[in-house]
């Protein structure tokens, strides 16, 4: 039954990245969405599970594989190539660079975004498969996780208008 004033319309999105960077697509379209009144349910799978753990301190991006990757350094724009991947804490480097930039420019954190989505009812579905498999405990979860499979998140996507995978 539709929610009285809604415009009725849905989104699912599939998250199965855990990453600093891959974090932010899912949690703005889903927290935009929910400001346009569309009701939304984020499923989180394999590493997308690691952003509905309650401390997320322990996210960082990574340099290999990714060649779009520069970041603003001494007025020019660097570049991150493969092999500097190989290096030891240059993960983590890059990972604190990034956050320095994120709140320097204002850029609202993830767990932010997170407590976003939370307040906008969003529901947030973890997967039970995911917990088993990586034998991890749902106490170290946030409360507002609703446990389920591929057949509850199935529910609300066959009904969604967009369905996103990210």
């Amino acid at each position: 039954m539709p929610n009285e004033g809604s415009n009725n319309k849905k989104m699912s999105i599939i998250v199965t990245k855990g990453t600093l960077d891959w974090a932010y697509p899912p949690f703005i379209l889903a927290t935009t969405a929910a400001a346009m009144d569309v009701d939304v349910t984020m499923f989180f799978t394999f590493y997308g599970l690691q952003l509905l753990k309650k401390d997320l301190s322990h996210l960082q991006i990574t340099t290999l594989g990714n060649p779009g990757m520069e970041m603003p350094m001494m007025g020019m724009h660097m570049t991150m190539p493969n092999i500097v991947s190989a290096i030891p804490g240059v993960d983590a480097a890059a990972s604190a660079m990034m956050r320095s930039l994120i709140k320097k420019k204002g850029v609202a954190s993830i767990p932010e975004l997170r407590d976003m989505a939370v307040e906008s009812d969003i529901k947030m579905i973890g997967c039970q498969m995911t917990l088993d498999l990586f034998e991890w405990d749902a106490k170290g979860m946030i409360p507002e996780m609703e446990i389920g499979g591929a057949a509850l998140y199935m529910e609300g996507a066959l009904d969604a208008d967009i369905n996103l995978y990210i």
